[in-house]
């Protein structure tokens, strides 16, 4: 912001004002107020050099083509939008605890970060016995055989068939909720691939463990030797999402489905989208919160990170085809009667030969991160406006 100050100079107690609320869309909050308490301050010395004649000493319009050439940047039309940071936590969804209920002793244990899928090993017990993972939202309650019918028999049979272990067709036929011969054949390959030496077809109660996604552990509750009851592991899902402690005062700001930018702790910029907005608040009355998830567009872009603090950039404002010209390029206009506030703004155009002129704009939404800012006034695009030299 250094250089809007260089240049606007005198006229900065102006565009305080102007930022401050006029001409922008009220009923959302935007970041840009901090940068409008600091205009105001700088502005309050500078006044009298204003009037003095600063602003004609650096090109007034209609200057010639004597003077300098001045650094512009072009009158555009785009799509603008205003967004809000805001502060969340990077980590994983879910949480889950295995508990084992077959007994026996606990011999293999996996390590906390290790991601396990439907069809692998948790853990082993015994002589290498694997508890195997399995998709489902029925947690396994009984043995599994032969002739049982059941929505966890319903779990299984998908289970096999997205595997590869059962055939489609087959298990459809003899009907998915029944545990028939293509059931037991599915389990035995399950179990050969595994590594069991003598497949039974049947899984007896603690060999199999059914959650509805695959797991991430955290922390191994377990140990090498104990007995495989009870919790064993700790885990989470194996996917990323975003939390964001976000204020009451927000809520109306943000809606499922919406698309959000997502900085991580290195810097890298990913984008995201709301996958959903919590209805009940925490906290005290003057600090209360919902909490937002967000979702990345592309999870490998977080890579392992656990706990992360990250922003969010929540567009709070849209439009399109607006007219827009840098931030930087917005002049303060001088308020009747010499006030402080109330002028309003202009760019200054580039005209040929040099020439300069004053155009009146009324200002719509910023966009911090591309710098620009939405104006409605007399300007063609392609114009050219002057703005600070780098």
């Amino acid at each position: 912001m250094n250089r809007i100050v260089s240049r606007v100079g005198p006229q900065e107690d102006e565009l305080a004002a102007e930022r401050s609320g006029e001409g922008r869309p009220r009923g959302r909050r935007h970041p840009a107020v901090a940068v409008v308490l600091v205009l105001t301050v700088l502005a309050a010395g500078t006044g009298i050099a204003w009037v003095a004649g600063a602003f004609r000493s650096r090109g007034a319009p209609g200057a010639g083509s004597g003077a300098l050439p001045p650094t512009t940047k072009a009158v555009t039309r785009q799509d603008l939008s205003s967004t809000t940071p805001v502060n969340a936590t990077l980590g994983y969804a879910g949480s889950f605890t295995i508990r084992g209920q077959g007994g026996g002793t606990l011999t293999s244990l996996p390590s906390p970060g290790q991601v396990i899928k439907s069809g692998q090993a948790l853990y082993r017990v015994d002589n290498g016995v694997p508890v195997v993972l399995l998709h489902g939202s029925l947690a396994a309650w009984r043995t599994l055989d032969e002739g049982l019918t059941g929505q966890d028999v319903t779990e299984l049979n998908h289970d096999l068939v997205a595997l590869g272990d059962a055939s489609r067709p087959d298990i459809s036929a003899a009907g998915w909720d029944y545990f028939s011969s293509e059931t037991a054949y599915g389990v035995q390959q399950l179990q050969t691939a595994l590594g069991v030496s003598n497949p039974s077809g049947s899984l007896p109660l603690g060999s199999v463990v059914f959650e509805p996604v695959a797991i991430r552990v955290t922390r191994v509750l377990g140990s090498a030797g104990a007995s495989a009851t009870g919790p064993i592991l700790a885990a989470t899902s194996d996917k990323h999402v975003i939390t964001i402690p976000l204020s009451t005062g927000q809520e109306s700001e943000v809606a499922v489905g919406d698309q959000v930018t997502v900085t991580l702790p290195d810097g890298v910029s990913t984008p995201g989208k709301i996958s959903s907005v919590g209805t009940v608040a925490s906290g005290t009355q003057a600090s209360a919160t919902i909490q937002v998830t967000v979702t990345l567009a592309h999870p490998s872009a977080a890579g392992n990170l656990d706990q992360a603090p990250v922003t969010v950039y929540i567009t709070t404002a849209k439009v399109s085809n607006a007219l827009v010209v840098p931030v930087t390029a917005l002049l303060a206009r001088a308020a009747k009667g010499g006030g402080a506030s109330g002028g309003g703004y202009s760019v200054e155009v580039i005209g040929p030969g040099n020439t300069r002129r004053l155009v009146p704009v009324t200002v719509g939404i910023f966009d911090d991160n591309s710098g620009l800012v939405q104006v409605t006034g007399a300007l063609t695009p392609g114009e050219r406006v002057v703005v600070p030299a780098s």
